[in-house]
C-alpha cells in the first residue's frame, strides 16, 4: 500500500512514516516545503502525482496559546487545509485519516468522552480542529477521524523534554494538578494508526496510551523514572494562567478501538520508560 503522510517533520508524522516503511508499505512523507496544505493547487498537484492509496493527515497548527492571536492562520491550516486534502481524496476515491484532538470537546466533567459526543470546543485551536473534522465528514465516506491527546515523541518538543530541561537547572517546580488525561507516545500511536489504515473500519475513534494522570502526576513520574531529584508542587489551573482555556477533562473512551478489533496501547508509564531510553537527556 502507498500512503502519503502530512506533517512528516512533526512528532507523529515522523513515527507514522517509519512504521509504514517497517511494514513494507510505501510511505510518502511531506511537510510544508513539499506541500503547503493551505494552497489548494499545491495539495491537488502533490497528492495526484503521488497517487497514494491513502492519506494520513498529521500536519496541523498546534500552538494552542498562539492560536488565540492567530485565528486566521490557525483556521487556514486546520480547517481549510484539511478541506483541501479531503476534496482531493474524494476525487481520487482514496481513504483519509485525519488526526484530531480531545480539544473539540468542552473539557468539563469527569466522564470519558465518547467518539460521537457533542463537540463544543473551548478555544480557537479546538474550534479549527472541529472545523477540520466537519470538512472530512462532509466530503468523504472513507475516513477515519482519530482524536489524540497529550502526545510525546522523539521528534520535536513536548512536556517530557520541557520537564527534563527544567529539572537540570531547578530543584523545585510547580505543575498543574487539576487537568486529567493520558500521556501518549507517538511510537505506539503510529503502530495503531497503521493498523487502522490497513482496514476499512471507518469512523471516529479515540486513541491514547492506557491509564490516567494529571500533569503534576506525569511530571512526578518523569523525574522518578529519569532518576532526577526534583520536588514538584501541585497547583491549580487558576494559579497558572495561560492565554487559551485548557480542558480539565481530557479522558477519552477507547472502547470503540477494542470493539473493532484494534489492540489497545500500552500503559503511559511503560511508554514513558521506553521513551526515556530513546532520547538523550
Amino acid at each position: 500500500m502507498k500512503v502519503l503522510v502530512t506533517g512528516v517533520k512533526g512528532q507523529l508524522g515522523y513515527d507514522v512514516v517509519n512504521e509504514l516503511k517497517k511494514r513494507g508499505h510505501e510511505a510518502v512523507g511531506v511537510d510544508i516545503e513539499e506541500m503547503d496544505i493551505t494552497d489548494e493547487e499545491s495539495v491537488n498537484r502533490v497528492i495526484r502525482e503521488a497517487a497514494p492509496d491513502a492519506v494520513i493527515h498529521c500536519a496541523a497548527y498546534t500552538a494552542v496559546d498562539a492560536a488565540e492571536d492567530n485565528e486566521e492562520l490557525c483556521r487556514a491550516v486546520n480547517a481549510r487545509g484539511t478541506g483541501n486534502i479531503a476534496r482531493v481524496c474524494k476525487a481520487l476515491d482514496i481513504r483519509m485519516m485525519y488526526i484530531s484532538t480531545d480539544y473539540v470537546f468542552n473539557g468539563q466533567g469527569t466522564r470519558p468522552w465518547e467518539p460521537d459526543d457533542k463537540r463544543e470546543p473551548l478555544n480557537i485551536y479546538g474550534q479549527t480542529k472541529y472545523e477540520g473534522e466537519l470538512e472530512v465528514e462532509e466530503n468523504l465516506k472513507k475516513y477515519f477521524i482519530v482524536r489524540i491527546a497529550w502526545v510525546f515523541g522523539v521528534n520535536g518538543k513536548n512536556f517530557i523534554k520541557t520537564m527534563l530541561n527544567l529539572g537540570k537547572t531547578r530543584d523545585k517546580l510547580s505543575v498543574v494538578a487539576d487537568q486529567i488525561g493520558s500521556p501518549t507516545y507517538t511510537f505506539d500511536l503510529a503502530r495503531l494508526l497503521v493498523d487502522m489504515i490497513e482496514t476499512e473500519k471507518y469512523g471516529r475513534y479515540h486513541a491514547t496510551n492506557e491509564g490516567l494522570c494529571s500533569w503534576y502526576e506525569f511530571a512526578c513520574e518523569i523525574f522518578r523514572q529519569a532518576g532526577m531529584n526534583v520536588t514538584v508542587e501541585p497547583v491549580t489551573s487558576d494559579q497558572f494562567p495561560v492565554k487559551a482555556k485548557r480542558p480539565m477533562n481530557s479522558r477519552i473512551s477507547k472502547d470503540k478501538l477494542v470493539e473493532n478489533g484494534f489492540q489497545p496501547l500500552p500503559s503511559w508509564q511503560d511508554a514513558l520508560r521506553r521513551y526515556l531510553t530513546e532520547i538523550e537527556y
